[in-house]
């Protein structure tokens, strides 16, 4: 049920993007974000920057980091499995959002943009792997955890950011909204999935023989 909530959001946004029916959505918030220069977004310069420091948090280069201290931090507590599964489960949802660009090939907005692009625009690339790395880290930190401040430290982190880096990509005018927000239902299904399996087979083995 988690899993199909964020996959049918995905679905809809998918299906209104295609045709077309969340252009007057994303060109409104777009352009509020650039009331008087479509050149420049709204706010102080060192708002900009800031930006462009969240935004750099969803890049492949810094979530390859993330990972690698994640499964080190997995390996030291003697958790094995879920580091291996963590591994899959990140590697496995960046290959899911590059297939997912590849078929919609949606155009970059045409608004000047704050900073460099190569790619197609929907879903969000750095939203959905935000999504995916942050949520699995944090769910499978906060599983090796037993105490329930750091299992909901963990999960505000994840969430935090994932959420900061979605909307720094609007505000530098690099993705629209629709393309955001279909890379959190895709990523944080994914996210949700891959936490489903991975509890699943911890709990496999202490499952005695029915009688």
């Amino acid at each position: 049920m988690l899993v199909s909530c964020p996959v049918v959001g995905f679905g809809v946004l998918a299906e209104d993007v295609l045709e077309g029916d969340t252009t007057k959505f994303d060109l409104a918030i777009m352009s509020a974000l650039r009331a008087t220069d479509p050149a420049s977004p709204i706010g102080p310069p060192w708002l900009q920057e800031a930006a462009r420091d969240v935004t750099s948090v969803g890049s492949v280069v810094f979530l390859s980091f993330v990972l690698l201290a994640g499964v080190v931090y997995l390996l030291l507590i003697h958790k094995r499995a879920l580091a291996i599964w963590m591994a899959v489960a990140v590697v496995g949802g960046e290959l899911l959002g590059t297939i997912l660009k590849l078929s919609f090939n949606r155009p970059r907005p045409e608004i000047p943009h704050v900073t460099r692009v190569f790619t197609a625009s929907f879903p969000s690339g750095h939203a959905m792997l935000s999504a995916i790395a942050f949520l699995t880290v944090g769910a499978l930190l906060s599983h090796a955890n037993q105490e329930l401040r750091l299992k909901a430290y963990f999960m505000s982190i994840a969430v935090f950011l994932t959420v900061a880096v979605g909307i720094s990509r609007v505000y530098l005018a690099v993705h629209y909204p629709t393309d955001v927000l279909a890379g959190w239902c895709i990523g944080s299904g994914w996210a949700i999935l891959c936490w489903t399996v991975a509890l699943w087979f911890q709990e496999r083995p202490k499952r005695g023989p029915e009688t």
